[in-house]
């Protein structure tokens, strides 16, 4: 880069600012800062292989655009994929909240920058409390993976004699990696049995011993199909000591019972489905939900907001609760790390439940169910389908077996991109042991006409005449 380019993104880029900044710490030059700190041998010599900067505000967002136009996304494309981000319809005015200044860019909801940040994440967290039919909703983690991995370390953390954590055989592959290294050096997952979505009672009651921590089930599974043995597995958890971790889908709570009433000591899972575009990664949050127990909550890691009187009569104020608990408050003595995370996406999820209100989660949880029933149905009547393996009850996500085509789901896969259509997650990478199977999604955006239209794209590669 031209040294004397001033750069409209870099400040003290200016020439005459560059040579103040020098002379204050009594040096000619940048590379005289790096010469004196960096040995010879780790120092690099030569000039690097960067691209000519853009240096005008349209020449990059057209550089970048044409890298953007590469991809296929779900707006052009119809989508059948799940498996932990969704595609969702998202209401205008999420957006609209989304990108208000205050929120936006009020970095924390500190007092000298809140401007009501505080108080809409305490609404998120009473209405996710409704929702969860908990007392204690945490400030959003960065993910549900972040939300899983902090809730079973809050468990080693209660019972600290006891190093390991059930988790079911399917259980969502990218949560598992993450929570496994999280509880390196203080315990252990030990998968139990449950090939099809559902846990293998014989396994599960074999591997329940006094070690065991915590025992952690999706509802319903990675594989898509509610655990009918949920009671029976956390009663047999308390029994022996342990406690019980669930992770709901949060878009099955308005027709299904929240984990809380089934026994469960911690609910925790992903906020992405609740107002939040599919974003490369991004637009995601996790919670975690429980009852008003002190020694649960002391082992919470994140902000807890809380509510207030003032001395106006009929006015509040919100503010955090138990700040000591967390690492901004003392990092040396706090129960674990965590960041900024994301708070705007609690906000965003709020708004969205204060939308949709009881009746739209319940009419919510009554498509996905009803539209996935139609589509196993459907893809049920092709040749050499065998659809939801497990008979088991699904609110929007089932298995998709193509073991009996003699094709493979990576094929299936890149000939449906040719109908310009994403098919199901493939599982046979995560569970080699599944064969040639995929997660298929329903999400509240697929109609009648979407699903008639995978059932002909898939008739016809089934039949070869791709």
């Amino acid at each position: 880069m031209n040294r004397h380019f001033v750069h409209p993104y870099m400040p003290n880029s200016a020439p005459s600012v560059e040579r103040r900044m020098l002379s204050a710490v009594g040096v000619n030059s940048v590379e005289e800062i790096y010469t004196s700190i960096i040995p010879q041998d780790l120092l690099f010599k030569g000039t690097m292989n960067i691209p000519t900067p853009f240096t005008g505000e349209h020449e990059l967002k057209k550089h970048v655009s044409g890298i953007l136009a590469k991809n296929t996304n779900t707006e052009e494309a119809l989508s059948f994929l799940g498996a932990g981000c969704y595609k969702r319809y998202v209401p205008a005015v999420c957006d609209e909240i989304a990108n208000r200044a205050e929120f936006l860019t009020a970095y924390c909801g500190d007092t000298y920058s809140d401007h009501g940040k505080m108080q809409a994440i305490f609404e998120y967290a009473s209405m996710m409390s409704e929702l969860l039919d908990c007392d204690v909703v945490s400030y959003p983690t960065y993910d549900a993976g972040q939300a899983v991995s902090s809730s079973f370390r809050m468990a080693l953390r209660l019972l600290s004699g006891r190093k390991t954590i059930l988790v079911p055989s399917c259980m969502n592959p990218e949560i598992r990696s993450m929570a496994e290294s999280y509880c390196r050096g203080c315990g252990t997952l030990v998968p139990v049995k449950a090939p099809d979505g559902l846990i293998d009672m014989a396994d599960f009651e074999a591997k329940l011993s006094g070690d065991v921590a915590a025992v952690f089930v999706e509802n319903p599974s990675f594989l898509g199909v509610f655990e009918p043995n949920a009671r029976a597995i956390i009663d047999r958890a308390h029994a022996r000591g342990a406690l019980a971790i669930v992770m709901p889908d949060v878009c099955a709570l308005g027709v299904m019972m929240p984990p809380s009433q089934y026994g469960a000591d911690i609910s925790c899972g992903e906020i992405q489905p609740l107002g939040m575009h599919m974003q490369f990664g991004s637009g995601c949050g996790g919670f975690i939900a429980l009852a008003d127990n002190p020694q649960l909550i002391a082992e919470l890691p994140t902000y807890l907001y809380g509510i207030a009187r003032t001395s106006v009569d009929g006015e509040y104020g919100w503010g955090r609760a138990l700040y000591s608990r967390c690492s901004h408050m003392s990092r040396e003595n706090a129960k674990e790390y965590f960041g900024t995370e994301s708070g705007l996406w609690g906000i965003v999820a709020g708004t969205y439940l204060a939308c949709m209100g009881p009746q739209g989660m319940k009419e919510l949880g009554t498509r996905l169910m009803t539209y996935a029933e139609y589509a196993m149905q459907s893809l049920a009547a092709l040749r050499g389908l065998r659809v939801n393996p497990s008979n088991g009850k699904v609110l929007q996500e089932f298995v998709v077996d193509f073991n009996a085509t003699g094709l493979t789901v990576e094929h299936i896969n890149a000939q449906l991109l040719e109908h310009n259509i994403f098919g199901g997650f493939n599982l046979t990478k995560a569970f080699p042991e599944q064969g040639e199977r995929a997660l298929y999604c329903v999400n509240d955006t697929i109609t009648v006409s979407d699903i008639k239209t995978l059932c002909a794209a898939l008739d016809s590669i089934l039949r070869g005449e791709n």
